[in-house]
C-alpha cells in the first residue's frame, strides 16, 4: 500500500476556479501527465527542481478551501506551488474590458487570473511539439514522448497511468530516429534537444521580468513569438503573453469582437490598449467559448516518418 503523501490546505481570499485553472494545463485528452478522477480531483505528474512529484488538487467550495496532496522527492515543492498554479500571484485588478463583448464575458467569467507553474521546460517541451502541426498530431507526439522516455509518477498512480515528462538529461540522449518514430520532425527535435542542453538557463527566466524572459526564450533556436507566449502563459504567469501566429487565436478574437476574423496585425492593434493584460483578453475569449463557427473538414495530421527509418 502506498503511504499517504504530504498534504496542504489553502484558503484563497478570492473565488478560485480550481477546475478551470487546472484543466488549462492538460495537453490533449490523453495527456499522460494529467488525469481527472471520478471524484473530480486533478492529478499531475511533475518534474520539479527537487525531483519527480505527483500532485493531486481538489476544491471544497463550501469551506472555501483548496486541498492538495503530493508524493515523491518534489512533493514539498509541488505543494508550495499550488497558490501560484491557481493564479494567486496574478493581479487582474487593472484590467478594464472596454469592448462590450469582453465586458459581458468578464461579468460572467471574471475576474480571470493567469496561473504560474514555475516550470519552464515542462511548458516548453509540449509547446515545441505543437509548432505548426495539427492538435491531433501534436498531442500524439507528446503522449509517445512521455510514455517512452518519461517515468511513472510517484505515489498511488498505477491505476491512473500517470507519468512525468522526461528530464533534460534524458531528452538530450534521444536519437534522431526515435524522434521520427514519434512523428516529431528534425526541426522540432533539434529545438527540443537544444532547449534540454540549456535547461538551467531557461528556468532562470522565471527570475526576470516577463519582457526579458521573452527575449531570452526567443534567443533559443526554434523558439519564436508563439512558442515563447505559450510558455510564459503557463510557466511564468504572464498575463500579457499573446499567442501571435496561432491558427485560431486571431480569428476567434476577431470574430468575437467584430464578427470577422483578425490576422495577427489586426489582433495586435486591437490588443494594444490592453497592455499589460493582452493575454488576459485571449484567455477570457477562450474561457467564454467565443469561437468562430468551424466549417469544412478538419485538417488531416501529417506524418514525418519515412517508409524506412535509417539511423545516423
Amino acid at each position: 500500500m502506498t503511504p499517504p503523501g504530504r498534504t496542504r490546505v489553502w484558503r484563497p481570499d478570492w473565488a478560485c476556479p480550481v477546475d478551470r485553472m487546472l484543466a488549462h494545463r492538460r495537453r490533449g485528452t490523453g495527456d499522460p501527465t494529467y488525469r481527472r478522477d471520478a471524484a473530480g480531483r486533478h492529478w499531475r505528474g511533475l518534474r520539479t527542481p527537487e525531483g519527480a512529484a505527483t500532485l493531486v488538487v481538489w476544491a471544497e467550495p463550501r469551506l472555501g478551501q483548496v486541498h492538495a496532496e503530493a508524493w515523491g522527492p518534489g512533493a514539498e515543492w509541488a505543494l508550495a506551488s499550488v497558490p501560484g498554479l491557481l493564479g494567486d500571484l496574478d493581479d487582474p485588478s487593472g484590467f478594464e474590458p472596454r469592448h462590450p463583448v469582453l465586458a459581458e464575458a468578464w461579468r460572467r467569467h471574471g475576474p480571470l487570473r493567469v496561473g504560474r507553474s514555475g516550470l519552464v521546460l515542462e511548458s516548453l517541451v509540449p509547446a515545441i511539439i505543437e509548432q505548426k502541426v495539427t492538435g491531433q498530431e501534436a498531442f500524439a507526439g507528446f503522449r509517445m514522448l512521455v510514455r517512452r522516455f518519461g517515468e511513472p509518477a510517484p505515489g498511488p498512480t498505477a491505476d491512473l497511468g500517470l507519468f512525468v515528462q522526461p528530464d533534460a538529461a534524458r531528452l538530450r540522449t534521444i536519437p534522431s530516429w526515435e524522434w521520427l518514430r514519434m512523428h516529431i520532425d528534425p526541426a522540432r527535435s533539434r529545438a527540443l534537444v537544444t532547449a534540454a542542453r540549456v535547461a538551467p538557463s531557461l528556468e532562470r527566466t522565471l527570475e526576470v521580468p516577463c519582457d526579458e524572459a521573452d527575449r531570452r526564450l526567443r534567443s533559443l533556436p526554434g523558439v519564436g513569438v508563439w512558442t515563447s507566449a505559450e510558455v510564459r502563459q503557463r510557466a511564468h504567469g504572464d498575463a500579457d503573453a499573446v499567442s501571435f501566429g496561432d491558427y485560431h487565436v486571431p480569428k476567434d478574437i476577431g470574430w468575437a469582437v467584430s464578427g470577422a476574423p483578425f490576422d495577427d496585425a489586426q489582433l495586435a492593434a486591437f490588443l494594444e490598449p490592453y497592455r499589460p493584460h493582452r493575454g488576459r483578453v485571449q484567455a477570457l475569449v477562450g474561457v467564454a467559448g467565443l469561437r468562430r463557427p468551424r466549417h469544412g473538414a478538419r485538417m488531416a495530421p501529417r506524418t514525418h516518418l519515412p517508409a524506412k527509418v535509417t539511423r545516423r
